[in-house]
């Protein structure tokens, strides 16, 4: 027996760009990126409803794009939302995109849209030549303040979210506050919930900071909105560069705090539950188990759920409630699919405090059944 063993160590630059108006003559920004690079050719995609509403948008990114100089291979309008991700359709569209353009690992695939869209294009893109340069063009506040800013991109499969997908990170990301504040108000609202979480787990003086805004974020001022998600998104994508597990090899993961609950109550209402409702929900739950476990002031439990009604977010869905054989929650069947997505043992965070949590490996169906009750109780009160 022989054996030989080598270390690979990889690098990568995580570029993150806040700006506004990013297609207008005049703005380096995106051009700066590109330059960067050294890539000659150059493809675009926008997603169908933002391209609805920005009716210039195609045109101002094809006039942008050409005084860089690059080779443009088009700018390509196509479908998104939720449904993008249920099969490979987009995907394979994307791929012939890319292939009709001869878009190769030098050049670049700009893509514009919310998360579910980034997510099916940034799958193909990945696939692709194992992977071309991607530039993510985030246009909704949950994909600004978490999921754009990240280096994962998946379909669903199996009736389970994300379950086909890759690790790769972008070539550069574009915040572009002014596609912000061009989505209808309740999308813009409930995507401030990443921010939420991601406050909670990391940061507790930025999770004090929006229990103090709280009143004008829900009532989406435009500084304190922009204010809220570039504190967001370098939060989560300073976890992903210095916290040491950027491609979650282990189990401990702190970012999908509320998440096992989150993603199940997605797929039992038949995705007519979005993620960021979801994870309102799954944080909600998990914050009151953290505080019946002993492990969080009820205090403290009460400021999160506090925070999160007067951001008009749910504490509760009826999909809850849906039960299988034997009587048992059909929600507690996310538990083992995210050990399953882990790929080891069970590892849920639980909150100690605002901004501080800790490791479960497991988690008593009994306290989650209160949990859910009260919650329910909870949502009813207010109506």
């Amino acid at each position: 027996m022989s054996r030989h063993d080598f270390q690979i160590p990889l690098v990568f630059k995580h570029r993150i760009v806040f700006t506004r108006d990013a297609f207008s003559p005049g703005n380096p920004a995106l051009e700066e990126v590109l330059r960067e690079g050294g890539g000659r050719r150059v493809l675009a995609v926008i997603e169908a409803n933002v391209a609805k509403a920005w009716p210039s948008l195609a045109a101002d990114m094809q006039s942008y794009l050409d005084a860089t100089g690059l080779d443009v291979r088009g700018v390509d309008v196509l479908p998104g939302g939720e449904t993008v991700k249920k099969d490979d359709a987009l995907v394979r569209r994307v791929w012939e995109l890319i292939d009709s353009g001869h878009i190769d690992r030098h050049s670049y695939l700009i893509v514009v849209g919310g998360g579910a869209f980034l997510d099916a294009v940034g799958y193909a893109a990945a696939t692709a030549h194992r992977g071309v340069r991607l530039v993510r063009f985030p246009t909704t506040t949950l994909s600004q303040d978490d999921s754009g800013v990240g280096v994962k991109c998946a379909i669903n499969h199996f009736g389970k979210k994300n379950w086909v997908g890759a690790f790769a990170v972008p070539f550069a990301v574009v915040n572009d506050f002014a596609f912000l504040h061009s989505q209808d108000e309740e999308t813009r609202r409930a995507g401030l919930i990443e921010a939420v979480k991601v406050s909670l787990v990391k940061d507790a003086a930025f999770f004090d900071w929006i229990e103090e805004h709280a009143e004008a974020l829900a009532a989406l001022e435009p500084s304190v909105l922009e204010t809220c998600v570039e504190r967001s998104a370098l939060l989560h994508a300073r976890h992903i560069a210095e916290g040491g597990d950027p491609f979650e090899c282990g189990s401990s993961r702190p970012l999908d705090f509320g998440h096992w609950a989150a993603h199940k109550l997605e797929a039992l209402s038949g995705y007519q539950l979005d993620h960021a409702r979801a994870v309102s929900i799954g944080m909600s739950l998990d914050t009151l188990y953290s505080a019946k476990k002993g492990l969080l002031a009820s205090e403290a439990a009460e400021r999160v759920l506090r925070v999160v009604e007067l951001l008009r977010l749910p504490l509760y869905h009826t999909a809850m409630d849906l039960r299988g054989p034997g009587g048992k929650r059909r929600v507690f069947d996310g538990l083992e699919e995210f050990r399953e997505h882990l790929g080891g043992r069970l590892t849920v965070l639980l909150l100690t405090a605002p901004g501080k949590g800790t490791d479960a490996h497991e988690m008593d169906e009994t306290v989650l059944e209160a949990c859910m009750v009260e919650l329910e109780e909870r949502c009813a009160a207010r109506h």
